[in-house]
């Protein structure tokens, strides 16, 4: 008992939550985390090292499978308002286990791509009911703690499988690369064990209830939430596609920038998110959102004062330019996640939070391309380009505050007395 009491201390020191008596579900997410860092870095190398198929046929049943899987996020969306997060949750771990060990046997470019799409719908179906799940055991007050709790424990996930992937990398052979999709199908697997144990309260389904899509899409606020969500979910892009592209390939940096620019963002996020939650105690949603996107705005004028640099300098200003942007990243995500879960009728959120997911899908989707068109054309259309879209989230989010009651309201990070009978 002493010493629950003593983790309690630490966790609030930190600003996470009390885990109280979701252990199960928090570790779940912890090795799902780990089991899905593993293989993200080598997705398109494992099928090169363990089948005939060459880069382009790889890279085309990726896209393939993500442009076909983003209708399935509204319809798996209704299907958590009808059947419950928990059991779609189920549904998409156990999708993932599938795919991935089937990954073991799959040779031909059809079969890539098929278990490719049966993969991605279960990613889908696990992000469309994680939001569902964490404000059902998140009391209300509490849950920019927990979404920041929970994406600072994905963040050190993914990044220990991360290295675990790269031995993999410098092993280099076949056995060794169906080594990481073998755990990375186990992790699914015990995940999906543990995710039993999700209270019955985050799991119920609320049957036929009133409202639909229709009601959804009429919501003129949550859809300004919506635009705000796809520019922040645009930016937090910049990270994977433009900044390693523009340290390694525009400015000519060594590469071991790169490596340091995600080693930065991972350590600020992992040890750092709680804090920055807590600091936000007493700060109106919409403004912290702002500020985030301004911060993001701030990284760009950074990274394009870089380009005029010598390489010595350039680098340690990409470095400080990145741990700039993470800020921004701890500031604006968990208020976001909490706004998007809060914004929604409870018996409507499944649908409400399809379309979240569907932000970041869209973000996921167009980034790569845009990015890659922009830096072909120098650092200053790219990072000016990024400068207007970032400041676009900031005035949305001022417009947010005005017509989403939600959004106007101050982050507390202390649960909700009950009302009185």
């Amino acid at each position: 008992m002493h010493l629950k009491s003593q983790n309690g201390r630490v966790l609030d020191r930190l600003g996470f939550p009390s885990i109280g008596s979701h252990g199960r579900f928090v570790t779940a997410i912890a090795v799902d985390a780990v089991g899905s860092g593993v293989f993200m870095p080598v997705a398109m190398l494992y099928f090169i090292a363990t089948t005939d198929l060459s880069l382009v046929q790889v890279g085309a049943a990726i896209s393939i499978a993500s442009a076909v899987s983003l209708p399935a996020g509204p319809i798996l969306g209704s299907m958590v308002d009808l059947y419950g997060a928990k059991r779609m949750l189920l549904v998409g771990n156990a999708l993932q286990a599938t795919g991935m060990a089937v990954y073991l046997v799959t040779q031909s470019f059809a079969s890539v791509l098929f278990w490719t799409i049966v993969v991605t719908i279960g990613r889908t179906a696990f992000w469309g009911s994680y939001g569902n799940i964490v404000a059902a055991i998140a009391a209300p007050g509490e849950r920019e703690k927990w979404f920041g709790f929970l994406g600072a424990l994905r963040n050190v996930g993914f990044a220990v499988g991360g290295l675990l992937s790269g031995v993999a990398v410098t092993i280099g052979t076949r056995l060794a690369y169906q080594l990481v999709v073998a755990a990375n199908a186990a992790s699914y697997a015990l995940a999906f064990v543990l995710l039993l144990a999700v209270p019955a309260i985050a799991g119920g389904g609320h049957g036929r209830q009133p409202g639909s899509w229709g009601t959804v899409l009429r919501d003129r606020p949550y859809r300004l939430l919506w635009a705000t969500q796809l520019t922040f979910s645009m930016a937090m892009m910049v990270l994977n596609f433009a900044m390693p592209v523009y340290a390694a390939t525009v400015l000519g940096l060594p590469g071991w920038v790169v490596g340091a620019v995600f080693t930065i963002n991972t350590v600020i996020v992992g040890f750092g998110q709680g804090l920055a939650v807590r600091a936000m105690t007493g700060a109106v949603r919409w403004r912290m959102i702002a500020l985030a996107n301004l911060v993001f705005v701030g990284s760009y004028v950074v990274m394009l004062g870089a380009s005029w640099l010598s390489v010595a300098l350039a680098s340690a200003v990409i470095l400080f330019g990145s741990a700039f942007y993470t800020l921004g990243e701890v500031t604006g995500g968990p208020v976001l996640s909490a706004l998007g879960a809060e914004a929604a009728p409870e018996h409507l959120r499944g649908r409400y939070l399809s379309l979240i997911q569907l932000a970041w899908n869209i973000a996921g989707s167009i980034a790569p391309i845009s990015f890659a068109w922009l830096l072909e054309r120098g650092p200053s259309p790219t990072w000016i380009a990024l400068m207007a879209m970032s400041t676009l989230g900031a005035l949305l989010a001022l417009r947010l505050g005005a017509v989403l009651p939600k959004a106007a309201e101050r982050i507390t990070n202390k649960a909700e007395e009950p009302a009185p009978a």
